[in-house]
């Protein structure tokens, strides 16, 4: 058994003296110095990569099962018609959503209040006649801010 692991252990240091290139052929000596050189930058970039993943944010905590309702909800009541922000948090509040989801889920339309509130008084007009101080003032009433009823008002040409 002895001769058996002395023999393997042998031809094993054989096999690898042959593979050796001999430091006198020309261009192995800088092929080798390449070699290495090219080991060491990817060692490089591999510690740079494995830092840069240290150093990231780690992934925002998913939303909630209410979270996600409450998200839902939102987009279902933007696509019937429109409403103000705190119009749409109040809508969901009523629903019974908190007042932390229904923010959450108005929040993640990423709407855009003033074509709302454009929207909205758009909606005002197919109903019934508005001054444009009272159209302001109802949009106002519905939630809008003043800037955001304005424009509203300014869009439908009063």
């Amino acid at each position: 058994m002895k001769k058996i692991c002395a023999l393997i252990a042998a031809a094993t240091m054989f096999s690898f003296a042959a593979c050796e290139v001999p430091e006198d052929e020309p261009g192995t000596a800088a092929d080798r110095a390449d070699t290495k050189d090219a080991a060491k930058e990817k060692t490089k970039t591999k510690d740079a990569s494995t830092e840069k993943k240290k150093k990231a944010k780690p992934d925002a905590p998913k939303e909630s099962a209410s979270e996600a309702n409450a998200r839902e909800s939102a987009a279902q009541y933007l696509d019937l018609t429109a409403y103000s922000r705190s119009g749409l948090i109040d809508q969901l509040k009523y629903e019974g959503f908190s007042v932390k989801d229904a923010t959450y889920g108005v929040d993640a339309q990423h709407a855009n209040w003033n074509d709302q509130a454009a929207l909205s008084a758009a909606q005002y007009l197919d109903m019934t006649s508005y001054s444009r101080s009272g159209l302001i003032d109802q949009l106002k009433y519905e939630g809008y801010t003043q800037a955001q009823a304005e424009f509203g008002v300014n869009k439908v040409g009063l």
